[in-house]
């Protein structure tokens, strides 16, 4: 039984320690291709050192709402919150980001597609940011009805949607063998109190002329206490540096539905 093996990355969020890592992690899986869905910078120190990662590696890459805005030099992020304090965070994360691109790298973001589409073993990928109808919408398992989900898997023509954007990892089975999955962030922690972050990794098989998808969500463990350190020297928000310490998010805590929000510390 011949099977092909994917990795998926989510927000990176400048975290290219993290990222790193998880591509020699997804090799060492047997990933036979790497992609991202987005949102390259945000939060973290240092953009400009994800994008070799990116590119020597062949991580085909999906253009999320903030690989829009810096690509195209605009005043935010687009990150679609609306409490104030987590708007003010993230305005503070988004000009750092901005500063600290190069032209070209901008030009590259500018440029990536806003899905990318292919088809194994007869199923149909479509791989976005936040879904397939809009860059920056939140799909949280809690609030997200699988028929909404079977609704978009029908409108778009995809038996399995990836996504992230909201930060956690979660996946749900639809119908006629379908599949929702939300891979996950590298960038950050998943509210959970721990430090290690996380992927997605696809299998493909055929098992009696009919294809099969087996997924699994990687954790990924990388030097966050460098990344501390060196958000610290880039003079970041203390409640960024103790969110990679401590795994309880801080910042962006308001867009969380309540069932979200009550696994968390805050």
């Amino acid at each position: 039984m011949d099977t092909q093996t994917f990795a998926f990355f989510g927000g990176i969020y400048n975290n290219y320690l993290a990222l790193a890592t998880a591509i020699d992690d997804a090799h060492s899986r047997g990933a036979e291709k790497l992609f991202c869905l987005g949102d390259v910078g945000a939060f973290g120190p240092y953009p400009d050192r994800v994008f070799p990662l990116l590119i020597e590696n062949d991580v085909q890459t999906v253009q999320g709402n903030y690989d829009h805005s810096i690509g195209n030099g605009l005043n935010d992020c687009q990150c679609g919150y609306t409490d104030p304090r987590d708007n003010h965070f993230a305005q503070i994360s988004y000009d750092y980001t901005q500063a600290n691109t190069t032209p070209t790298n901008c030009e590259w973001l500018q440029q990536l597609p806003t899905e990318i589409r292919f088809e194994v073993a007869g199923l149909r990928f479509l791989l976005c940011h936040g879904s397939p109808r809009k860059t920056n919408e939140f799909l949280w398992e809690s609030t997200t009805s699988t028929h909404f989900l079977n609704r978009l898997a029908d409108e778009f023509q995809a038996d399995v949607i990836l996504g992230t954007h909201t930060g956690l990892h979660w996946s749900r089975e639809l119908s006629g063998g379908r599949h929702f999955i939300n891979v996950g962030v590298l960038g950050r922690p998943a509210n959970d109190g721990q430090t290690n972050v996380w992927y997605a990794l696809v299998d493909v098989s055929v098992l009696q002329e009919k294809p099969q998808v087996n997924l699994k969500f990687i954790p990924v463990k990388y030097d966050w206490k460098r990344l501390v350190a060196e958000m610290q020297s880039e003079e970041l928000p203390v409640e960024f540096q103790e969110t990679i310490r401590s795994g309880w998010w801080t910042t962006c805590l308001e867009v969380l539905p309540a069932k979200e929000r009550s696994r968390g510390h805050w």
